[in-house]
């Protein structure tokens, strides 16, 4: 080994400094294996971990990297690789995690490179961002769950990869652990053989070594040709303010060194490679990156919008021929306007976007503008759990404080010429009279939950519009429901209450499927005959009238009271369907008056009304942040 890697170096530099740094370092505990980017191909094994929501995929991952000695010492904690806030509060991974650790079997040195991936359907661009970047994948199923929707969602894009799959039944020191049932589940999913499901435990650290030896075996070593032009994969950015843009990428073809003058073939711009390394825990240093490793790459860019994630680095002199193809683009989900409450901060909320986009590919966004808020954002989620981690990342990596709209999908219009336009925002819908048909986006959910619960779960389905396509048993008590449901009704409020009705044992999970023709309808919010923009949505016409009839109540509650009255009207079109009245505070102006004339006292409140009506015509009504989200929690 020590001699594979001293011919390698010398090729390298062959000067007589090169070769004496290389024994003084080693004579000073700096091992030969330590030189990972001279590693040879057949020995590295890219990998991710795919499982639904609280699998336990994060705390296998820690008795990984204590195992491998990657991690030790007052870096040891709990989800070592959670590193931020939100993850830790909320005991969920948002973010996907590249990390490489080094492990000895049967005498050879390996480099594992792990990325731990997210388990929520709202993350699911994370997952298949990390599973392009890989040659297998941990399959991890809870002993006490069983196989839940995530699970399959991403089983189904790991095997369209062709990724090696390593089936790991996870959490089977709990009392309430179904070690056999699960595996009967995993063998009828996968088609696999029973001695193939690696029993473990991320607590206790049982089977851990077992599954370190699979990925060695089991997995294949990446394929790519070491002398052959450079391509790499952009997988992943981060915005450092001292070092600017860095790329996470894996080296397909060829291999990077520090100094190399490179292009990233989609936006065509050009750069030096100051820095090349791999990840550990932080980020290491390396000369060189070879073909088939994960690493990263510092080039001082300060413009985000030069690196985009499925983008391909090729070298300047001797430039690859095409792009690495079938990166999968991002389809924004929900969409929601985002304003900053004082308007001089708009700028500062744009760069904030910006590099949060950096970190996050799957967040998209462009300049709008609303009568109520001023200038703002319209955003593209993944859904309402990504719209809220993006509010909050907001708030505490670059203190913007900002208002959401209600979040609503994309629309296809058809007007009577037949021409199509996409609609974001209730706003832009064209005048009703021009309008010759609406379709809206449909998606084919999956819905696995325990027998006892169908009834609840079909009743819910069909109240959002929902069409039964399929009910199939999995395994014993446990039911696949797989309808056709519309995007709009689910995006606000259906996956809290399925995980209500099913006491939390559903799990849920969907992809878009086509645009069908729906009879729906603008509903406006009227506050004093003024339309509050921010406020309108696009609703199917069955349930307009219940909405709005909701929608005036809750904003009556939550509007606060004023000098004048204040008229909260739901509207479609010219129609005004619901109406709530929030009464003005008022002074008690009869109060002087001890009896005598009645006409006296009617004096003073007719006085006092024409006041109010003064009042009414300067005054504004100051809409509160909650109001906004109110749709959210109409029931």
């Amino acid at each position: 080994m020590d001699s594979y890697f001293l011919s390698l170096y010398l090729r390298r530099d062959a000067s007589s400094s090169g070769f004496e740094l290389f024994f003084r370092r080693k004579s000073s505990g700096y091992k030969a294996c330590d030189l990972l980017s001279l590693s040879p191909m057949k020995n590295i094994r890219n990998f991710c971990i795919i499982a639904h929501i609280d699998h336990g995929k994060s705390t296998l991952a820690d008795r990984l990297l204590e195992i491998t000695q990657t991690v030790s010492g007052k870096d040891l904690q709990d989800q070592v690789l959670d590193n931020m806030d939100l993850e830790r509060e909320r005991g969920i991974t948002i973010k996907s995690h590249a990390i490489q650790m080094n492990y000895s079997y049967k005498g050879e040195q390996f480099v594992l490179n792990l990325i731990d991936t997210p388990g929520h359907v709202d993350f699911s661009y994370e997952v298949s961002r990390s599973i392009a970047a890989c040659e297998g994948a941990l399959l991890i199923v809870d002993a006490a769950q069983g196989i839940q929707a995530q699970t399959i969602s991403n089983l189904y894009m790991a095997l369209e990869h062709d990724l090696e799959i390593i089936p790991i039944v996870n959490k089977c020191d709990l009392p309430s652990a179904m070690p056999d049932e699960v595996e009967d589940q995993i063998i009828d999913l996968l088609g696999c053989d029973r001695a193939d499901i690696i029993r473990a435990s991320g607590k206790t650290g049982l089977g851990v070594d077992e599954i370190l030896s699979a990925i060695v075996e089991r997995i294949p070593a990446p394929v790519g040709d070491p002398n052959g032009p450079l391509q790499c994969l952009i997988f992943d950015s981060v915005f450092n303010s001292f070092r600017g843009i860095i790329a996470y990428f894996k080296v397909v073809n060829g291999s990077i060194s520090k100094g190399d003058r490179v292009k990233f073939m989609a936006t065509e711009c050009e750069y030096d490679a100051d820095e090349v390394g791999v990840l550990k825990l932080g980020m290491s240093p390396r000369n060189t990156v070879n073909c088939g490793d994960v690493g990263y790459i510092i080039s001082g860019i300060k413009t985000s919008k030069e690196v985009k994630v499925g983008d391909t680095i090729t070298h300047i002199n001797r430039p690859a021929p095409e792009a690495i193809a079938g990166f999968e683009e991002v389809k924004p989900m929900v969409f929601a306007g985002v304003y900053p409450i004082e308007t001089e901060d708009f700028e500062n909320l744009r760069a904030s976007l910006e590099k949060l986009q950096l970190n996050d590919a799957s967040l998209t966004f462009q300049p709008e503008s609303s009568a109520a808020l001023g200038f703002g954002f319209r955003c593209g989620f993944l859904g309402l759990l990504h719209m809220e981690i993006i509010q909050e990342r907001l708030d505490r990596e670059f203190g913007m404080n900002v208002i959401t709209t209600v979040p609503n999908v994309s629309y296809k219009v058809y007007d009577k010429k037949g021409s199509c336009t996409e609609v974001h925002n209730p706003s832009g819908l064209p005048d009703p009279t021009l309008i010759d048909h609406i379709e809206e986006p449909y998606i084919r959910a999956s819905v696995i939950t325990n027998t006892a619960f169908i009834g609840p779960i079909m009743t819910l389905c069909l109240g959002k519009r929902g069409i039964l396509i399929k009910q199939e048993y999995i395994h014993g008590d446990r039911v696949e429901l797989i309808y056709d449901l519309p995007l709009g009704e689910i995006v606000i409020d259906f996956y809290d209450k399925l995980k209500s009705i099913s006491k939390g044992y559903a799990s849920f999970d969907y992809h878009i499927s086509d645009f069908r023709p729906s009879k729906l309808v603008k509903l406006d919010i009227l506050l004093n005959g003024e339309t509050v923009d921010a406020l309108s949505t696009l609703t199917h016409f069955d349930n307009a009238q219940s909405f709005g009839r909701r929608m005036c109540e809750k904003l009556k509650e939550l509007i606060p009271r004023q000098q004048f009255d204040i008229a909260i009207q739901a509207a479609i079109g010219a129609k005004i369907i619901a109406r709530e009245t929030v009464k003005a505070v008022r002074k008690d102006v009869t109060a002087k008056c001890y009896g005598g004339d009645i006409s006296r006292k009617r004096k003073l409140l007719e006085k006092q009304k024409e006041g109010k009506k003064r009042m009414k015509q300067i005054g504004s009504v100051e809409v509160p942040q909650k109001a906004f989200l109110a749709v959210l929690k109409l029931d």
